[in-house]
């Protein structure tokens, strides 16, 4: 219902670019410039500076900006209102998920989810941990769901419950008979780990630096980017590693895996992350609600 040329405006300017706002609406680039030119003719001003491939916001431009930002405002706080009067729940969510997450717990949250709420469309975004924090602190997505621990104190950080992590080697592996894995015994080993900016691997590595003080790390064999491809590569003999337990149910049933708990145990939170948002779609709220009581009942 919103001016849409100001939609479009804000989201280029929330984001300072004109491909980071085409992506996240779903739009062309040629009709996202097409919406801000006409804008522009509209203020019979320009709205942004253009220079070396990068945009900034004129003075006009910083002015129509937060004008926006209290009308957007505004507009959710009336559209939850009359949605709380009509017992209404519709609306579109994006919502970014680490890997692991995005294959592993969200696909039957978000099934059940629909099945109560079937005007609401979700779109989902996949990337590491580091990806998603981004994306939330750029307004790309509504709600992220992450692996790691989150440094922005300026985000909404909530727990939604912890998540196992067990060694696993392939069958007839020197430590597939062994119930419990010592750190200092997986050191012995080629590593096979994700990339930089997973959650899984911060988490790794936080935890052989607690344990040994950073005095010595994994023996790296190779670096992969999805929790599929770092278990294809420990079943084909390339290497040990640490994964969610939540993976791995297919492989210990098809018992092409070996999983070995680890001593000192090694858990990490998978946790929602969002802005500081005075109003929020009532969509959002029901969401996160929803997906408290999932996480309760598969805690």
């Amino acid at each position: 219902m919103a001016d849409r040329r100001l939609q479009v405006f804000f989201t280029v300017a929330r984001l300072l670019s004109f491909t980071k706002a085409a992506e996240t609406l779903h739009m062309t680039q040629p009709a996202v410039t097409f919406q801000v030119r006409q804008l522009e003719e509209y203020f019979n001003t320009r709205l942004f500076d253009r220079t070396h491939n990068r945009i900034s916001l004129t003075d006009a431009g910083n002015l129509v900006y937060g004008y926006a930002e209290k009308i957007f405002d505004l507009y959710n706080e009336m559209e939850n209102m009359i949605k709380d009067m009509t017992g209404e729940i519709s609306g579109s969510l994006t919502i970014g998920a680490s890997t692991t997450i995005a294959e592993y717990m969200l696909p039957s949250l978000l099934g059940d989810f629909r099945k109560q709420y079937e005007d609401v469309v979700i779109h989902l975004k996949v990337s590491n941990t580091e990806g998603i924090v981004s994306m939330v602190e750029n307004n790309v997505i509504d709600l992220g769901v992450v692996e790691a621990p989150v440094g922005n104190k300026n985000l909404v950080v909530e727990t939604c419950r912890n998540d196992r992590l067990v060694a696993i080697v392939p069958n007839g592996h020197p430590l597939a008979s062994h119930d419990v894995v010592h750190l200092d015994e997986l050191l012995e080993y080629p590593f096979i780990c994700r990339e930089e900016g997973s959650g899984t691997r911060e988490v790794i590595e936080e935890y052989i630096c607690h344990a040994e003080g950073c005095k010595e790390g994994l023996n790296v064999a190779m670096e992969l980017g999805s929790p599929e491809a770092v278990k294809g590569a420990v079943e084909a003999g390339m290497g040990i590693s640490i994964v969610s337990e939540a993976t791995i149910a297919k492989e210990l049933k098809l018992g092409t895996l070996v999983a070995v708990d680890l001593d000192p145990p090694m858990e990490r939170p998978f946790s929602f992350v969002h802005q500081k948002q005075k109003f929020r779609v009532r969509v959002m709220d029901e969401l996160l609600e929803f997906a408290r009581g999932y996480c309760k009942e598969e805690g």
